[in-house]
């Protein structure tokens, strides 16, 4: 058994359970799309219908979705790695030449990604270093058919089926 004793340690063990990969993406209030990646994505409630995602606290993306008018959560395809690696990145113009289009509720939904959840915020809770964020859903769709981005062990993946 090992204790936890140290931040490293804590992070290669989780590593062991793969997480699929989302872009968030909101509409910030002077038009110019947000968005942020995380791999803490979930179901909540079915009634009535809420979802959830995980911000670090120091997240320079967080802010920015934050402020918008809801979220949208994109579940990225396997095809879409170096889309994810960009919307990753600290460059504040990572959005440039996203090919997107806007959900009902004015947030983007990435072309390419396997489904899309468009949600309004509906509670947020402090967690240690993170933040809970709870997403009233209002809308959502499989955008497009394929397998997901999948992280596991510090890398990224794809499913590959049982023989």
């Amino acid at each position: 058994m090992t204790l936890v004793k140290d931040v490293a340690s804590f992070r290669q063990i989780l590593g062991h359970y793969p997480t699929g990969v989302c872009a968030i993406t909101g509409m910030q209030a002077d038009g110019t799309p947000a968005a942020m990646i995380v791999g803490s994505f979930t179901s909540v409630s079915l009634d009535p219908p809420l979802v959830a995602f995980f911000p670090d606290k120091g997240s320079s993306s967080w802010p920015k979705i934050e402020a918008c008018d809801g979220f949208c959560v994109n579940v990225l395809a396997d095809s879409q790695e170096p889309l994810c690696r960009t919307l990753a990145s600290k460059d504040p113009n990572k959005f440039e030449g996203v090919p997107h289009h806007h959900s009902e509720r004015g947030a983007p939904i990435i072309d390419g990604a396997l489904a899309w959840i468009d949600c309004s915020f509906y509670a947020k809770h402090e967690a240690g270093d993170h933040y809970i964020v709870i997403g009233e859903v209002h809308s959502l769709d499989i955008h497009h058919p394929g397998t997901p981005l999948l992280f596991h062990k510090g890398a990224y993946g794809k499913v590959a089926p049982l023989l």
